[in-house]
């Protein structure tokens, strides 16, 4: 199997390991990123790592996937209550999009119990922390082995 996943991390993620520790947890992005390449290649997948406070960046990403992404993780962190852009733009996407969260959103406040996101995801993990990400990869390498 080859392709690459586009990983795509919301706003504020950049702070992650330094920004509220006891709900995110002590790794930073670069660990994270580390962890989604190494297990991404178990599977002989790559993987394409952003982050962006700025939700055209996103949506911009988004675009690009189209033709140069078999999927996407997507932490859209904030924007997931909100943006109904980037479900438009993954709407766009024809491959698996695994929507993740660091926390369970669901014990947190109201506001984050809605997703836009989740209206086109193919998967949504919440509350396993960051091993949320490689547990998106594996199953987008389950769910791509299937289409090939």
């Amino acid at each position: 199997m080859t392709g690459t996943i586009y990983v795509l991390n919301g706003p504020n993620l950049n702070l992650l390991g330094k920004r509220q520790p006891e709900i995110y947890g002590s790794e930073t992005l670069a660990d994270v990123e580390a962890a989604a390449i190494s297990q991404a290649k178990t599977h002989g997948l790559d993987v394409n790592f952003l982050q962006s406070n700025a939700e055209y960046q996103l949506i911009d990403w988004i675009h690009e996937a189209r033709e140069k992404a078999v999927a996407i993780v997507i932490n859209p962190a904030a924007y997931t209550h909100t943006s109904v852009a980037i479900l438009d733009a993954l709407n766009t996407f024809e491959g698996p999009v695994i929507e993740v969260h660091i926390s369970n959103v669901h014990k947190r406040e109201e506001f984050r119990h809605h997703s836009f996101v989740s209206l086109r995801a193919d998967g949504v993990i919440a509350g396993c922390g960051t091993q949320g990400y490689l547990l998106a990869i594996d199953r987008i390498a389950r769910l791509t082995a299937c289409e090939n």
